[in-house]
């Protein structure tokens, strides 16, 4: 069936002259459904790309790596070409059916994960990783953009945080489900099957993890594809508009764009930090086994996570009701701020007091990345859109992925040695990246200097709205 044959969805309301959506009625349940299989795809995503961190001593054994080698899995290989892949894969979701390029990049990175089980070198596995990256670029951009179309302005916030909420609760699955594989394929559960039953348990891990790839796909090629939301066709426009041309309208909104990518890049900073390194400080420093670790831990991100994001999408649409799109920007100030407390993993004197900074700061940096997220989606203009939703994931992956990963991986290496050294590493990565990443949060919200308190939408006439944004 192709999607003239599918049931239409209702078009959205033109934008008022103010630089708000008009009042629009709930979105249909296609477009509920859309966002169910992007939440599904990301926890996939999410789950494939952080079972690393729960591998780190199997891979340093099997492979003879050091922990900076094995920051580079989990860092380089994958931020790098997630970064170079990012931008084309943010202009093709401007230009082309945002559902193929969601299904081809689930159906890459799930394949790519399961080579990374039959990997027998350090260059293999890094190649694989990097492989894994190429596929999960596609996702951010083409399902955040096909969010800003599916949802009114009203109620994308929760919708762009949901969409978030799946991610990382990926993350934590990877570190509870990837718990409970990794040990049934210790105690050989999984001796019996075809050629996975006697390979070693985190072989085992990889590949069990990746095959789910392909429902997800499925769910994926069961979506509608919504009208953009440019009174145009935005998919034609956007392929008339050159990649300068895009450039310079983003450019012309720098000024605001610039400060939430700084301030969602340095969250990731210590995302990454804490994300990659902590299920290893509990194994290192508190004894704990990697089933006490998938259980107790995974459960504080998932519902870290939950809260965090939910919460801010459902109080930043509140605001945003009432006060226009800029008055979300103070919650992701706050948000942030309360986060630098939960990087103080040093000073947990438990594993539970650990475990509980570690939540502490699921909660505020999901909560703060969420309406960032929702803020670039309202900003970016609509010919590219892709792309700017695109750049928060380069940013994230070159900036946060890299360097929060390998700093602390090689500060634990070199500069804090012993037994408290990881945790020494993360609080030192960690806290300064939340204290800034609020800073920046404060000086976008300062660029937008509106006089009726809203954002101006790119499909807004100028000259209607008394809203000016520096």
């Amino acid at each position: 069936m192709n999607d003239m044959q599918r049931a239409p969805i209702a078009p959205r309301p033109a934008p008022s002259p103010f630089g708000q959506e008009a009042p629009a009625a709930s979105a249909p349940l296609s477009a509920w459904y859309a966002l169910f299989a992007f939440c599904v795809a990301a926890i996939l995503s999410y789950t494939d790309r952080q079972i690393l961190s729960l591998l780190v001593d199997p891979l340093r054994m099997a492979m003879r790596l050091s922990d900076t080698q094995v920051s580079l899995l989990q860092g380089v290989a994958f931020a790098l070409i997630y970064a170079a892949a990012g931008l084309p894969l943010g202009r093709m979701a401007d230009i082309l059916p945002r559902r193929h390029v969601l299904v081809g990049g689930v159906l890459l990175w799930s394949v790519a994960t399961i080579c990374c089980g039959f990997a027998h070198s350090f260059a293999e596995l890094f190649a694989a990783r990097s492989v894994v990256g190429i596929g999960e670029a596609a996702l951010a951009p083409a399902a955040t953009a096909m969010i800003a179309d599916y949802f009114s302005a009203r109620q994308r916030g929760t919708a762009t945080s949901l969409f978030l909420m799946g991610q990382v609760v990926g993350g934590g699955l990877a570190i509870a489900l990837g718990g409970a594989i990794l040990s049934l394929a210790g105690s050989r559960a999984f001796a019996a099957l075809p050629l996975i039953g006697g390979l070693p348990a985190w072989r085992v891990t990889l590949m069990i993890l990746g095959c789910p790839g392909i429902v997800v796909a499925c769910l994926l090629m069961a979506i509608q594809e919504p009208p953009r939301r440019a009174p145009a066709d935005a998919a034609k426009v956007a392929a008339k508009v050159a990649a300068g041309e895009a450039a310079r309208l983003l450019m012309a909104r720098r000024r605001r764009l610039v400060p939430l990518y700084g301030a969602m890049a340095m969250l990731s900073v210590g995302d990454f930090s804490l994300q990659n390194w902590f299920p290893t400080l509990l194994a290192r420093q508190f004894g704990m086994t990697p089933g006490q670790i998938g259980a107790d831990l995974g459960t504080a991100a998932i519902a870290g996570a939950m809260i965090g994001t939910v919460s801010a999408g459902l109080l930043s649409d509140r605001r945003a009701a009432r006060g226009g799109a800029v008055s979300r920007l103070p919650i992701a100030i706050v948000a942030a701020g309360l986060a630098a407390p939960g990087a103080a993993i040093l000073f947990a004197p438990a594993a539970g007091w650990a475990i509980g900074l570690f939540m502490l700061w699921i909660v505020m940096s999901n909560a703060a990345g969420a309406i960032g997220i929702t803020a670039v989606q309202e900003l970016a203009p609509d010919a590219a859109r892709g792309v700017a939703l695109a750049l928060i994931s380069v940013f994230n992956m070159s900036v946060g992925l890299s360097f929060g990963t390998t700093a602390t991986a090689m500060l634990a290496d070199h500069v804090y040695l012993g037994p408290s050294g990881l945790a020494a590493s993360i609080t030192t990565v960690a806290l300064p990246a939340a204290l800034m990443g609020m800073g920046l949060f404060r000086l976008a919200a300062r660029a937008c200097t509106v006089a009726d308190g809203r954002i101006v939408s790119d499909a807004s006439p100028a000259s209607a709205s008394p809203a000016r944004c520096s």
